[in-house]
């Protein structure tokens, strides 16, 4: 078996830039199972989820190059990589979804010229809603070039948003400082109910490699059950949009916003939308 492995490594050379499937089999398997992204989506704490160490480490050198060619980060997606309201023709890692739309003479590293987004319409939805249209100028979605450690069947997918994810509209006074710490997080697909927060202690072996321990999590307490609706109505128009998009009875999904304190691009909203094909 170790050979094996060896020799699957040894036949896919790593290059740098965004990986392929084939790099992520080989170089950075997957640490976290399934259920066990579940349960760290679950927890109150979405800083669980990880990016492989050695993949960081690539990403943040690839990312060094993008902000010194772009200006910064948000220039290189608003000016090439996200493609509003078309299908993701870049993606290395392409979508289930999107194999028939996709590209395959354009390079998701070539460079373009950073034109600022325009201002947004007067008639522009005042946040983002369930009913959106996938291509609509206000939003692109396309797959994480640099997913975080999940099997390799696992999609995911990023929804970035023009317009607001997070709106007073959704999120009422009481809970905006939970949500301001904790994110929002959803599933849709499930043949039963998500795993339980109590459970997390099983899943923390997983994490021992970044010195995660309960001890130093950081979310809020549960809430009084009105709380607690508040918080699942906060996420609804997500919710409504994911299971539209990720159809219920084919997939099963995990998907959450990450609060500002965890966002890694400022200044663009954005959701994750972890997606399992069920078994036909």
């Amino acid at each position: 078996m170790i050979h094996n492995v060896s020799q699957r490594i040894v036949q896919v050379p790593l290059r740098t830039g965004p990986p392929t499937r084939e790099e992520l089999l080989a170089h950075y398997p997957a640490k976290f199972t399934w259920h066990q992204l579940k349960t760290f989506v679950n927890s109150g704490d979405l800083g669980l989820l990880k990016r492989d160490r050695a993949l960081q480490q690539r990403y943040d050198a690839w990312a060094l190059g993008i902000v010194k060619e772009h200006g910064s980060m948000v220039n290189y997606l608003t000016g090439h990589r996200l493609q509003w309201g078309k299908p993701d023709t870049l993606s290395l890692l392409p979508s289930a979804l999107d194999t028939d739309t996709r590209l395959k003479d354009v390079s998701i590293l070539s460079s373009k010229s950073n034109q600022p987004l325009p201002p947004l319409p007067p008639d522009a939805p005042e946040y983002f809603k369930a009913d959106i249209p996938v291509n609509s100028e206000f939003i692109s979605i396309i797959q994480n070039d640099w997913p975080y450690s999940v099997p390799i069947e696992i999609e995911h997918t990023l929804i970035w948003s023009r317009i607001s994810i997070f709106h007073p509209d959704l999120i009422p006074a009481e809970i905006d400082a939970r949500i301001q710490q904790d994110g929002l997080c959803g599933f849709t697909g499930n043949d039963e109910l998500p795993p339980s927060p109590s459970t997390l202690p099983e899943c923390l072996p997983a994490l021992v490699e970044w010195g995660i321990t309960m001890e130093n999590l950081v979310r809020s307490p549960k809430g009084s059950p009105e709380i607690e609706e508040m918080v699942r109505n906060a996420g609804r128009e997500i919710d409504g949009f994911v299971k539209r998009r990720w159809v219920e009875t084919e997939w099963e999904t995990a998907w959450f916003v990450n609060p500002p304190r965890l966002q890694s691009v400022r200044g663009l909203a954005h959701i994750h939308v972890f997606a399992k094909k069920k078994l036909d």
